[in-house]
């Protein structure tokens, strides 16, 4: 198995891309390894799961919260997992979420590692370290940072994910190309979703691209102090409209992105928004919503990345080079509300 080893502050999690899950029991000891997984993948891929010890959730974003916290760890306690137990996220962003949050507190921490089964895993939600859970409709309010010991990729799991998955990790990829990676924007722009469906080795060619842009940002900055605030970019406001709104991430991000899109241009003069706007329809995402624009301040504004009474919000000088710029809230409310 070829591995890739990324080095973080005080830790580094080794990475095999395109492998089999089969080949986890190279990496483990199986005896001591609780799997956790969703209902969906669990259904659609219960061989790989034979013989293994697995605690299976309901599957979305509404169960990424302390009752299922609460829930694993009963299990865990049941199956007698000790400080030697090693926890296995075979899942989607949620599943990673979870699966690194409930590691990390479990009897003070134990080891980890994640299979990430979606695209918007495999390219941004499995990777940074960022664990955590949400209360009531804010996203990720609870949470540690804390690297996993692996991530492998299997992309098998890809060939049974719908289209609207594809969707919603394009989101994240046209994410990374907006801030950090032009050349890929322009190469976006030349194809769609099918493209990438069709064509698996361009898929996985893309997925470790973006993989890396994203492992490159942490690594210099793993506690969000500097660059890797850029990483949200479209998720300010994307958040705020995610679970209020019942929207997938990548549909809240690119309508988050969208907007910052426009805010960048009244800022910064940004003369792109339109071509920003093209590409996330070309790949099947939501861009202009009505949406309440009062009560999704008021959800922004306990946003993470608010420092008192400015915010640091992601704009765009130009297509691959984004910016943190800090917003006085009040100045903020008023944007948002003329939009």
């Amino acid at each position: 198995m070829f591995k890739q080893t990324f080095k973080f502050n005080n830790s580094s999690t080794d990475f095999y891309f395109a492998n089999g899950i089969s080949h986890l029991k190279e990496l483990i000891d199986i005896k001591n390894t609780i799997f956790i997984t969703d209902e969906n993948i669990f259904e659609a891929h219960a061989k790989r799961f034979k013989n293994y010890k697995t605690i299976v959730l309901k599957a979305g974003e509404e169960y990424k919260v302390q009752a299922t916290v609460d829930s694993i760890i009963q299990q865990l306690i049941e199956l007698e997992a000790d400080r030697k137990t090693f926890l296995v996220g075979v899942g989607g962003g949620v599943i990673t979420d979870i699966t690194g949050y409930v590691a990390s507190i479990y009897m003070r921490g134990i080891q980890f590692g994640f299979v990430p089964t979606t695209l918007l895993a495999l390219v941004d939600a499995s990777i940074g370290g960022k664990n955590g859970i949400d209360v009531d409709i804010y996203k990720n309010v609870i949470g540690v940072t804390k690297q996993p010991s692996f991530i492998l990729h299997d992309l098998i799991f890809l060939n049974t994910l719908p289209e609207k998955e594809w969707q919603n990790g394009f989101a994240e990829i046209i994410k990374h190309a907006c801030i950090k990676d032009a050349a890929m924007f322009k190469e976006l722009q030349k194809h769609d979703v099918n493209f990438y469906t069709k064509r698996k080795k361009e898929a996985c060619l893309l997925i470790q691209r973006n993989a890396k842009i994203k492992l490159k940002v942490v690594q210099n900055d793993e506690f969000e102090q500097g660059e890797r605030k850029l990483l949200n970019f479209g998720h300010t406001l994307g958040h705020a409209l995610e679970n209020q709104y019942d929207l997938m991430h990548g549909q809240a991000v690119s309508i988050g992105m969208t907007y910052a899109s426009h805010i960048s241009h009244q800022l910064l003069k940004f003369k792109q928004t339109e071509t920003v706007v093209k590409i996330l329809e070309q790949y099947g995402l939501p861009t202009y919503v009505q949406f309440d624009k009062q009560k999704v301040f008021d959800v922004l504004k306990m946003d993470k990345k608010r420092e008192r009474t400015t915010i640091n919000y992601i704009l765009l000088e130009k297509i691959g080079k984004g910016v943190i710029k800090q917003i006085p809230l009040s100045e903020l409310e008023q944007i948002i509300q003329s939009l």
